[in-house]
């Protein structure tokens, strides 16, 4: 702890999340345009965004029934205003750069699907040719980025989910990517392919790390569009894949499941249409020493772990993976998972718009808890912050009747790893 302030500062949060462990979109507009409020023209560009700075704080306010949970609490940066498509994945390299996915499973733009953040526009990246609509075979451009992280050499990936709203998926159009930020240069390209892929697979989300294999192994999430969710295992160096735990309790959505979302109590039925975003293994993050793989389905407020080392081995069977799963308790309701320097998991909440970190001991801080946080998605962790975008998934038309219920503007935000100390005027130096 750094004194006092900070003490009070993490014994507020600890208060307010007590009431929290139990809570986005796109819009087909032509993507880049991005937009601050008037009130937040006079901000300096950060990193290439505009900004804004929304402060969540203060001593909040105690419901009817003492919830200390009742108003926003600490603080953090409109990094971004996003007026088109809405975003999902998002990576920041050590320079300051940012680049965000926009994947059209839910709406299929015509924006940029991979862009980069600079001086207030998404500019189609690396190439316009590959990350907007054109003619070319699905394997031969960029269909739908979805999840996105770097790996220890500073290399951007990013899982293609090949998916357009409305249409089957193609062969070729479901792919991991691996770029050299400093170029744009196409480093790794591996197709997926049956029997890791299904046809209602929606390849969520990745991890890569580079202690096992030849050129390292890559994880994905398979949420499903349908029932089938798993782990995808590939070793880049063969581009061999293995679909792995697909029947495993770790991987699958909850039955039953019950999320209270913008206030509304709802529950999944399998069979019938869902009315809140659902699927089975979703966030995923890797420790420091990428030694151990966490994960979560969505429909779940559960997390699990799992050994690298023998994920990534194909001789392993089945039946001694699922021994080795580990159920690591509650982590509330989450979409994206980031893991810092430290070791400490930061978990989406989209029942409560919040963001919370679970430190190395099992414990819960509440990072951040506002309004605008509404259904945080895609998350990475720099050295210092924790960046995080906010699609409003929950309102799609698909889950509200038919009736798009978003409000653009879709954020980026980020916070401190560590919160600032409270400055006190008074205080001798």
């Amino acid at each position: 702890m750094h004194g006092q302030a900070e003490s009070q500062h993490q014994l507020g949060r600890r208060r307010l999340l007590s009431s929290l462990l139990l809570g986005g979109s796109i819009v087909p507009v032509a993507a880049g345009l991005l937009r601050a409020p008037e009130a937040r023209a006079a901000q300096q560009p950060a990193q290439g965004a505009v900004q804004g700075v929304a402060q969540g704080g203060g001593t909040p306010t105690t419901g009817v029934n003492g919830d200390q949970g009742y108003e926003s609490a600490g603080s953090f940066e409109i990094v971004a205003d996003f007026y088109g498509p809405g975003p999902s994945g998002v990576v920041v390299t050590d320079e300051g750069r940012i680049f965000v996915g926009f994947p059209r499973h839910a709406v299929n733009h015509k924006g940029a699907t991979l862009g980069e953040l600079v001086q207030g526009r998404v500019v189609p990246w690396p190439t316009a040719a590959l990350s907007l609509p054109s003619s070319a075979a699905p394997a031969d451009r960029l269909m739908s980025i979805h999840g996105m992280t770097m790996d220890t050499q500073g290399r951007i990936w990013a899982i293609d989910d090949g998916k357009l709203a409305g249409q089957p998926l193609q062969p070729g159009a479901a792919k991991l990517v691996c770029f050299e930020p400093s170029t744009g240069r196409l480093v790794h390209k591996i197709v997926l392919k049956a029997p890791a892929l299904l046809p209602d697979s929606h390849m969520n989300d990745l991890r890569v790390e580079l202690t096992h294999g030849q050129a390292g192994t890559a994880y994905v999430t398979d949420s499903s569009f349908g029932h089938s969710p798993a782990l995808v295992v590939v070793d880049i160096a063969s581009g061999q894949q293995r679909r792995v735990l697909a029947t495993h309790p770790s991987t699958q959505a909850e039955p039953g499941f019950m999320a209270v979302v913008e206030g509304v109590p709802l529950v999944y039925t399998p069979g019938k249409p869902p009315r809140f975003v659902v699927g089975g293994a979703d966030g995923i993050t890797l420790s420091p020493k990428s030694d151990r793989l966490f994960y979560a389905p969505l429909t779940s407020r559960r997390l699990y772990s799992l050994p690298t080392a023998l994920l990534a081995d194909p001789t392993v069977t089945e039946a001694a993976l699922a021994a080795a799963v580990k159920d690591e308790g509650e982590k509330g309701t989450a979409d994206g998972l980031a893991t810092d320097a430290q070791g400490r998991i930061y978990t989406t909440n989209f029942e409560q718009d919040s963001i919370l970190r679970r430190n190395t001991d099992g414990s819960f801080d509440l990072m951040v808890h506002d309004p605008r946080i509404l259904s945080p998605d895609g998350i990475f962790c720099t050295k210092t912050h924790v960046y995080c975008t906010l699609g409003q998934w929950n309102r799609l038309a698909s889950f509200n009747g038919g009736q798009d219920k978003r409000k653009p503007p879709y954020h980026l935000i980020r916070f401190p790893i560590e919160p600032v100390a409270a400055y006190n005027a008074e205080e001798k130096i």
